[in-house]
């Protein structure tokens, strides 16, 4: 594999200096003064000619290589090669119910239909953006004359895209040259294309040309378009060839490519959605009534380069098919750019084992909406798993669970080996512990290694001579007020053991019985009370946790109100503070809200 050469062994004046050692060597050239002579600039020339050729061929090894390649060119093209396409830019997507009422029309017509395109104004940012509907919609006369428009689906949920649509045109030449239909333009979304070929320029009648990545089989009348991403970051239209398999475009078609042109996450966030279009019914222009189900979200850039280096070998491992975990992971973050990270396991890894069955978990990005978490799980389900999954398997969505992990750092330094206070000493070692966890957690499978953070801790400034850290887990739970209920919190690692001195298990304050209460649990026991401020005991007995399981249970626990907030969390010190290993649908995180930092100067 193609490495990183550092550019100084290949510095001019070394190369030279090297040259000039070599020839002293030669008796030739024995007290020869190479400043003084013509030979000096032969030595130039040589100097340069290696120093060039030998950055020039490192940069084309490393070029060579999908792990190392820098030009955004050369990893699309690797990645080609491995059977995967990066993804466009995305259009910002709102889900609306969309209706007519129609009940003083008279002889309306028992069902009306919403064309593609139908568009729609919304405001982010005081800048005004224009969705549209990428599919036809149909709505029926629910007999009093109130229509609602459903998807194919049945959905009354209708996704309405940011965007602006173009359409491209091109003409088949001979078809024995290699045919180019390039779209010269960066702001296409590609997953609403809509091919269309026609016999001629003048014809009315075409076919429809739908994406191989979405085909489950192909003959030779199969009708298919793929999409490339050309060096210059354009696409490209490809047919088949019409010969090993597939029908192609012949000489005289006329193709259309219709799409929108978006401006990806510049649109996320509309909320109000007011109808441009109207729908004509006998011969009268009606005003569509609109309700949001959920702001515009999903918008997004290009995939990255390091996005694209990291999923192009798992989904060329997929071939299109969902049969191993790694296939579900894939599909879904290929092609949903809402979706940040994913995670599958079978049903033979799950706690309790459950055979036939795959288990998805899904974490979404910042601020999407739930209506856009429902209508993507449904479309995971509906387009991904019933069609490319094995029939004799079935899949269940499973919510991520964030275990927060909260540090408490103490640090000792030389004063005077520094220029920083404790304080803004402080101050850089939590924005270390900050960075660590975006950098190296928060998605799914990924280890706390507490060695590894106290290793960036020590390096934070010269004047830090040590540093230690205590870490405690927390998870969440949302109780109904007032009401007696039970709950059960798994923690991805096994605690530490009750003793007589120390807590394992505690919780942030709730009220009950009109004072501020916590959970604890008893000492050298694995018994959990509610205690007051004062340590009183509220409640004897409202469950236990199992220290080799991770588990606590807490049995008819009541909380009249929590301040400051909706939820309550359940801490837990770890039996091993060293390594976090996270299991299946488990993410960590870092509880800033209670983490902290603190220093002691030597002198």
């Amino acid at each position: 594999m193609a490495t990183n050469i550092q550019s100084t062994r290949l510095d001019f004046n070394n190369i030279k200096a090297r040259l000039k050692t070599y020839l002293v060597s030669k008796p030739e050239f024995t007290d020869y003064d190479f400043e003084a002579s013509g030979i000096n600039n032969i030595l130039d020339v040589l100097a340069y000619n290696t120093h060039f050729n030998g950055l020039t061929a490192n940069f084309a090894l490393n070029e060579s290589f999908l792990n190392t390649s820098q030009l955004r060119s050369s990893v699309v093209s690797h990645a080609e090669t491995l059977g995967y396409t990066p993804r466009s830019i995305s259009s910002s997507v709102a889900y609306t119910t969309l209706s007519l009422n129609l009940s003083s029309v008279a002889n309306r017509p028992s069902t009306i239909s919403l064309p593609r395109y139908t568009s729609f104004t919304s405001t982010v940012a005081d800048v005004s953006y224009t969705f549209r509907t990428i599919a036809n919609h149909t709505a029926t006369d629910d007999g009093t004359g109130i229509y609602n428009f459903k998807t194919a689906e049945g959905s009354t949920s209708i996704p309405i895209y940011q965007g602006t649509t173009k359409t491209k045109t091109f003409f088949v030449g001979d078809t024995t040259d290699r045919q180019l239909y390039v779209i010269p333009d960066n702001t296409i979304d590609t997953k609403t294309i809509v091919v269309n070929v026609f016999d001629s320029s003048t014809s009315s009648t075409f076919e429809t040309y739908t994406l191989l990545d979405t085909a489950t089989s192909v003959s030779a009348e199969t009708m298919y378009y793929s999409i490339h991403e050309a060096p210059n970051t354009f696409y490209e239209i490809h047919f088949s060839d019409g010969i090993t398999f597939g029908k192609a475009p012949i000489a005289g078609n006329k193709i259309s490519v219709e799409y929108l042109s978006t401006v990806g996450p510049l649109a996320n966030g509309g909320s109000t959605f007011t109808p441009v279009s109207t729908v004509t019914v006998n011969s009268v222009a009606y005003t569509l009534n609109v309700t949001t189900v959920s702001n515009s979200a999903s918008g997004a850039d290009k995939q990255s380069l390091e996005s694209i280096r990291q999923n192009a070998p798992i989904s060329f491992a997929t071939q299109q098919r969902l049969v191993t975990a790694d296939d579900y992971k894939a599909l879904i973050i290929k092609n949903y750019s809402v979706v940040s990270d994913a995670i599958a396991w079978g049903g033979q890894d799950n706690i309790p084992v459950d055979y036939g069955k795959v288990y998805v978990s899904i974490k979404y990005v910042d601020d999407t909406a739930e209506a856009t978490k429902t209508a993507t799980q449904e479309s995971i389900t509906t387009n991904l798993v019933n069609k490319l999954g094995v029939m004799s398997v079935t899949a269940e969505y499973v919510e991520p669970i964030t275990t927060f992990i909260t540090t408490k750092t103490s640090f000792r330094y030389n004063a005077d080996a520094t220029g920083f206070t404790t304080n803004a000493l402080s101050d850089k070692i939590q924005t270390v512990i900050n960075t660590y966890f975006t950098s190296n957690l928060k998605v799914f499978g990924k280890s706390f290694r507490r060695s590894n953070l106290l290793s960036l801790i020590d390096d934070v400034d010269p004047g830090v001579m040590n540093s230690k850290i205590d870490i405690e887990l927390s998870q969440r739970i949302t109780p109904i007020l007032g009401t007696s209920q039970s709950h059960t919190v798994a923690f991805p690692v096994s605690l530490a053991g009750a003793d007589d001195v120390n807590l394992i298990i505690t919780s942030s304050q709730f009220n009950f019985d009109s004072v501020l209460c916590s959970i604890k649990n008893k000492l050298n026991s694995t018994t959990l009370q509610v205690v007051d401020n004062a340590n009183n005991i509220k409640v004897d007995n409202v469950g236990s946790f199992d220290a080799s399981t991770g588990i606590v249970s807490l049995v008819g626990l009541t909380a009249n109100s929590i301040p400051g907030g909706t939820f309550i969390k359940i801490k837990a010190v770890p039996a091993n503070q060293s390594t976090i290993t996270p299991l299946r649908n488990y993410v960590l995180d870092n509880d800033i809200s209670t983490s902290f930092v603190s220093g002691l100067a030597e002198s």
